[in-house]
């Protein structure tokens, strides 16, 4: 299931077509989005565990409900510069096939419906590790929103 709606028409009666919904978030000053269908739930920062041994990217783990939940810190996953100590990370808990994680964030962002038919591939201007994680992008009228490769993200066999 995606978060895909099928919109018939539009004010002016024009078709709309395919519209897709993404949940977003701000990582390092970048928007990126994922299907709203993948978002369990976004919560504030919580007291992680420290794993031993685990890649530099598992943060630690959280207890959400009585559930463990591994979190990956998005920025290291992206390979971008550490955030300032003050600034508490949002988690967003995604359902990836038949685990549950969580991301660390810096900001979460709106619902966006964009129309599947502006997709378009991943810029090559952008850094190699970031756009190793992302779908493609969408151009909206005052951003460019990252559609991040979830699956990707959180595999855990490539996490360095």
């Amino acid at each position: 299931m995606s978060g895909l709606i099928e919109r018939e028409l539009d004010s002016d009666g024009k078709s709309k077509g395919l519209q897709e919904q993404y949940a977003t978030f701000y990582v390092d000053g970048l928007l990126f989005g994922i299907d709203v269908m993948q978002v369990q739930e976004i919560i504030r920062y919580q007291t992680l565990t420290p794993v031993p041994l685990a890649p530099p990217v598992i943060e630690g783990l959280i207890n959400l409900r009585g559930q463990i939940i591994t979190a990956i810190d998005l920025r290291r996953r992206l390979g971008l510069k550490p955030a300032d100590e003050e600034l508490l990370p949002m988690n967003v808990v995604i359902r990836s096939e038949a685990e549950v994680v969580s991301v660390l964030v810096d900001q979460i962002g709106d619902v966006l419906e964009v129309e599947a038919a502006q997709f378009e591939s991943t810029p090559e201007s952008l850094d190699r590790d970031v756009r190793s994680l992302v779908k493609g992008v969408y151009k909206l009228e005052d951003d460019l929103m990252l559609v991040l490769d979830i699956a990707a993200a959180v595999n855990v066999k490539t996490l360095q």
